[in-house]
């Protein structure tokens, strides 16, 4: 891949990083609110399950850029981490933290669906412990 090529790439990535830190600080909705009437607290704990939903995957993604960004540095973007072919510049034109060619890409997600197994926000926490 060309140095400009590259350079766009990581500018696009940069700028998308920078957005998602900035999402992730703000967390104003998290904090668990009481409500007078029981609907009220039903409704609340809805939405502030829908937006740990949203920074969950939201955390996820900027995961995916800098390791996007990791990949620029060592030589190895848009290369696929599976299959080791180039990935079309049209998929990093539309996802350039893509690690992945749309074949294996399509392989992995249908793992996934296959697989009971563990939310993101389950596998963050286990990373931790």
């Amino acid at each position: 891949m060309e140095a400009r090529e590259l350079e766009k790439y990581r500018k696009a990535l940069e700028a998308k990083q920078a957005e998602l830190v900035e999402l992730l600080r703000r967390r104003d909705g998290i904090a668990i609110e009481k409500a007078a009437d029981a609907l009220d607290e039903v409704r609340l704990a809805a939405d502030r399950e829908l937006l740990i939903h949203t920074l969950d995957r939201e955390y996820l993604r900027l995961k995916e850029i800098r390791a996007a960004l990791a990949r620029i540095e060592d030589g190895s973007y848009g290369i696929c981490l599976s299959c080791e072919e180039p990935i079309p510049q049209k998929r990093l034109d539309a996802i350039p933290w893509a690690a992945y060619c749309v074949r294996c890409q399509e392989a992995i997600d249908a793992q996934r669906a296959a697989e009971p197994g563990a939310t993101v926000l389950e596998e963050f926490l286990e990373e931790t412990i």
